[in-house]
């Protein structure tokens, strides 16, 4: 046994090294479980799957729920890319977070409802919160009877542990840290709960806890979207006493319905039922599955032919299904109706933008930007990532799934425009600069697509591209680097990391927004009356009023021509055979883990 065990630890992913000897032995259980499930579910001819396929019809999972059902039972199986961590503070993968819907609460969270997926819900709280007049403070109340999976009262300390975690920058790196924006100190920052040496380790002094029930934030500026970001799983609960670190990713203490039980590459990540969870203190999450099954590390045409076959029922990448999957269906005779039925077709907020850095020259200069506005074509651009059926073309600094955007008129390349915007700026004859961009097929076919259109006035363009794994924290990320190396374009994708306004123009408008690393301003835009504009819309909070001031952002930065946004991904999300209570959670770009259920 001691042989066996040795050798299952060697083949676990390098995050899950530390999972406890109980685990491992689980883990080798349930290899033989998954096997049996897998291949009792595929079959027939083709690869089908000998089940009922449920085609409720398509994009029904978007305006209701497909395949409706309350019966509880049976393993729920999950498709996925590599996960970087199984840690709440340390992720930043949107399919992840829905994954740890169900062993995380936070105070609030998004809703298991149609047409409100985007709207936030009391979850370990027992209200959205209350703001202090001057919206510098807020104020949550936690409900009573929620406690850990080992039986322990979730307290409000537990939850400013959890957020304090977030701080330690020297140990738990990865995921979103909006918190601390919100709630350090400049003049006396935070390190995090392992360096805290204060008297009494009192931890952060923004958030207070008066008591077990009672969590109050106080904030270094008004702060509407605070509620959002407590929704992300960043600021879920964590005991003190179970904490180890950058270690904790390997066995998380689970305060929802679930919890991990077992690890392996061959069966995924399992997850069986929190007997210490009570649904009469959760709105949300229905836990209908006795056990859910997530297996990693599968590429894209991997999941795909899982769905198909019957092997697999959700896939929480949030990619969609394939291109070569859509075309190799279409060509068989009945599937490609059969597969229509089980889709549904969502934009999932990722916009491709064309950056123009500010201090590189001659994007320095308006003129010279708006030449090269006005030469993209965007249909070119859409055809290169593949057609109508993987893009959306835009021309506004707004994803189509948040509400209140401004019309986007779809405008066409105006070359008579481009060269007269080059005789402004001084470069009637063109000029060269350099295109970085991430080196994956999709983005270097967009900057070759790109290039071409900007040689048609003379503007040439020297194609660089870089690892995906650098390009973002520090290729395009420190400004030094982008200017040092005359990044006059920088092709980038940007999604918002919860769906509002705020979320998605401030880091890349914002002037204030500009870091040193990881930076995400990538034409480093800084207009005083676009960073005025941003502080109306907070005041304004969650209203008619604030929506317009944010419209208002948005065509300010527009009008810069720093950004010239090309189209937004669009994902086709394909219904396992026997899924039932298909929901499309809308910030998760996939079908709803909370409330997903099987045949």
């Amino acid at each position: 046994m001691e042989k066996t065990l040795e050798r299952l630890s060697q083949r676990l992913p390098g995050w899950a090294h530390d999972w406890s000897r109980r685990r491992i032995i689980a883990a080798a259980a349930v290899v033989v479980l998954v096997v049996v499930v897998a291949v009792s579910c595929a079959g027939g001819s083709g690869g089908r799957a000998d089940v009922p396929v449920l085609a409720d019809g398509a994009d029904t999972g978007i305006t209701g729920v497909r395949s409706p059902s309350d019966e509880a039972g049976g393993t729920l199986r999950v498709v996925a890319p590599e996960i970087t961590s199984l840690d709440p503070q340390r992720s930043y993968q949107p399919g992840v977070w829905n994954l740890m819907r169900l062993y995380t609460r936070t105070l609030v969270t998004y809703a298991s409802e149609p047409g409100r997926t985007g709207d936030l819900v009391p979850d370990l709280a027992t209200d959205l919160g209350t703001p202090s007049e001057d919206g510098l403070s807020w104020t949550f109340t936690l409900k009573t009877g929620v406690t850990f999976e080992d039986g322990q009262p979730i307290t409000s300390r537990d939850i400013k542990y959890g957020i304090e975690r977030t701080f330690a920058s020297d140990v738990v790196v990865g995921g979103p840290t909006h918190v601390v924006e919100l709630l350090d100190d400049p003049a006396n920052p935070y390190a995090g709960p392992y360096l805290d040496e204060s008297e009494g380790r009192l931890g952060l002094a923004s958030i207070e806890t008066p008591d077990d029930a009672t969590i109050i934030f106080r904030l270094r500026r008004p702060a509407p979207e605070l509620p959002y970001v407590l929704a992300l799983p960043s600021s879920s609960p964590v005991p003190i006493a179970a904490d180890t670190g950058a270690a904790y990713g390997t066995d998380p203490v689970s305060s929802g319905p679930y919890a991990i039980t077992s690890v392996d590459p061959a069966t995924g990540v399992v997850l069986e039922r929190n007997p210490r969870w009570d649904p009469a203190t959760d709105e949300v999450r229905t836990a209908l599955p006795d056990r859910i099954v997530v297996r990693l590390g599968m590429s894209g045409l991997e999941r795909d032919q899982a769905l198909l076959a019957g092997s697999a029922d959700v896939d929480i990448s949030g990619t969609g299904i394939q291109p070569q999957t859509t075309a190799r269906l279409s060509d068989e005779d009945g599937d490609d109706e059969l597969l229509h039925d089980r889709l549904d077709d969502i934009t999932t907020g990722a916009l491709r933008l064309l950056a123009m850095p500010t201090d590189v020259a001659p994007m320095n200069v308006p003129a010279c930007r708006q030449a090269v506005a006005a030469v993209v074509d965007r249909a070119a651009v859409q055809e290169r990532l593949g057609g109508a059926g993987n893009a959306v073309r835009t021309s506004q600094l707004w994803p189509r799934a948040l509400e209140g955007g401004p019309d986007d008129p779809d405008p066409r390349p105006d070359l008579d425009a481009a060269r007269a915007a080059l005789e402004e700026c001084g470069q009637p004859d063109g000029f060269s600069t350099v295109l970085a961009a991430p080196d994956v097929p999709s983005s270097v076919d967009v900057a070759n697509s790109l290039a071409d259109q900007l040689a048609e006035v003379g503007i040439e363009v020297e194609i660089q591209t870089f690892d995906i794994g650098s390009f973002y924290s520090s290729d395009v990320g420190r400004p030094d680097n982008v200017t040092a190396n005359g990044f006059g374009l920088v092709l980038t994708t940007w999604t918002a990391d919860y769906p509002t306004p705020g979320a998605f123009l401030v880091p890349l408008v914002d002037g204030r927004s500009i870091q040193g690393s990881a930076n995400t301003n990538y034409a480093r835009l800084s207009v005083p009356e676009i960073d005025a504009l941003i502080d109306q819309a907070r005041a304004a909070g969650d209203t008619p009023e604030g929506r317009a001031l944010w419209r208002e952002v948005a065509a300010a930065a527009r009008d810069t021509r720093a950004y010239v946004p090309l189209a937004e991904t669009r994902a086709q999300l394909v219904a396992g055979q026997r899924l039932r209570n298909g929901l499309v959670m809308q910030p998760y770009g996939g079908y709803d883990l909370a409330t997903a259920g099987v045949e």
